[in-house]
């Protein structure tokens, strides 16, 4: 029982940091990524289908992002999505490709972006915090109704501890570096 509760709490640990990494490739650093519409939906012949779906999606520079439709019929449809979602570029296209040019970022710009960062990293660590505290309350209801020993259920909570540790302390290094790539000018 006990074997299996830390195997899940794993399991949900990872996910986070998992979830973390793909918000924190979502964040723009100032170099083209097409992670950045990802979360992006044009309508494709009625259905609400993201961009890289619809579309070949490629950094050619640092600067610059193509989108090649597949139909160039949803030229006008992909530039009013990118117009009207949050990442705050200005497509632009030549009838075939519609590009996205990616300005330097300002310095007060990085700041926000970095604070964004710092929340996304501090939000992992206490979805961390909750699996583990769901866990041990799993393990101490176990051992209320003495399906498990007190040994066996403080060793499980030492070994979720360190796990949740280790798993925070990754969680931190990744919000770390992602912060440095977009401090770096």
């Amino acid at each position: 029982m006990i074997e299996e509760q830390k195997k899940d709490c794993k399991e949900k640990m990872q996910l986070s940091l998992e979830h973390l990494r793909i918000e924190l490739g979502k964040v723009r650093t100032g170099r083209a990524t097409t992670g950045i519409l990802d979360d992006i939906k044009v309508s494709y012949y009625g259905t609400p289908t993201p961009i890289n779906q619809a579309a070949t999606v490629a950094a050619p520079d640092s600067q610059t992002i193509t989108i090649q439709p597949w139909d160039a019929s949803i030229i006008k449809d992909i530039e009013k999505a990118i117009l009207t979602s949050d990442i705050g570029l200005t497509p632009s296209n030549d009838g075939k490709l519609v590009r996205l040019t990616i300005p330097p970022l300002t310095s007060e710009r990085r700041q926000q972006l970095a604070k964004q960062v710092k929340k996304h990293g501090e939000e992992c660590k206490v979805a961390l915090r909750n699996i583990r505290r769901e866990v041990n309350d799993k393990i101490k209801a176990a051992e209320k109704n003495s399906e498990v020993s007190e040994d066996d259920s403080r060793k499980a909570h030492d070994e979720i501890q360190k796990m949740t540790d280790k798993f925070s302390a990754e969680a931190e290094a990744i919000a770390l570096a992602k912060e440095k790539d977009i401090l770096e000018v």
